[in-house]
């Protein structure tokens, strides 16, 4: 079984936290293990609501979903997530426009699956870090189409601009990812808060450190904040093994 350690946080410049996280090392339905981190967007309090109730959806449908192929389960959790938000959406004027991102992950023996809309991360930590999802953003566009450097993200004026988004529109496309782990491999699902504000250099040399998981995480936290916490920091740290699997 897998273990993890969660934390999020407000930061140093925002009233109040729109992340919104989930962490199970126990089996949840036919997942060994659930990990969440969803990062709303909207007015006062709308980001706060749409990320919860993201989770929420996503947890309670792979808790009572018959057995399936962990893709399928993931995009059919997503897909509600994203009618729930809008449903909520319509009901308030000052909820129009609300919506999250949300990274996911569940971890069967040496396979790890996850699930990604938005620009809220996963990463693999073995022999070097990995990014696994890719940002679905503004700056990571220019990235691809040749127009600005990958070095350049994190500070451009525009790094905030998403493309994609549970709740955003009706429809939703889901981007799904199936890796092979090595033995004890480290797993970080995370919120731009703390991508934005440490390089992935950084983040590799703490996740090196000889700490715990919570030790770890937590000065991924402080050290977010000691750049500037411009964002909510959520980080969930997962450190795997390759025995059980259920699905």
């Amino acid at each position: 079984m897998p273990q993890s350690y969660s934390i999020t946080d407000v930061g140093r410049r925002r009233d109040m936290n729109q992340d919104y996280i989930f962490a199970s090392d126990a089996p949840l339905g036919n997942f060994p293990c659930l990990y969440l981190v969803a990062d709303g967007m909207g007015g006062h309090k709308a980001g706060e609501l749409a990320s919860e109730i993201a989770v929420e959806t996503i947890v309670n449908h792979i808790e009572k979903a018959p057995h399936g192929e962990p893709a399928r389960l993931f995009d059919n959790a997503y897909h509600l997530a994203n009618t729930a938000v809008r449903g909520k959406a319509a009901t308030k004027p000052e909820y129009q426009g609300m919506g999250t991102t949300m990274v996911g992950c569940t971890i069967d023996g040496d396979k790890l699956y996850a699930a990604n809309v938005g620009d809220s991360r996963l990463y693999v930590m073995d022999d070097h870090l990995r990014q696994i999802t890719v940002d679905h953003s503004l700056v990571e566009a220019m990235v691809r189409a040749g127009s600005l450097q990958r070095s350049q993200m994190r500070t451009h004026p525009e790094r905030n601009v998403i493309t994609r988004a549970i709740g955003a529109e009706d429809s939703l496309s889901t981007d799904i990812f199936e890796v092979t782990l090595k033995e004890n491999s480290l797993v970080l699902l995370c919120s731009d808060g703390l991508t934005v504000m440490l390089e992935d250099k950084e983040i590799e040399d703490i996740l090196r450190r000889d700490l715990s998981l919570e030790e770890k995480a937590d000065l991924l936290v402080a050290r977010a904040n000691e750049e500037g916490g411009k964002d909510n920091i959520s980080v969930v740290l997962v450190q795997t093994s390759r025995m059980g699997g259920r699905i």
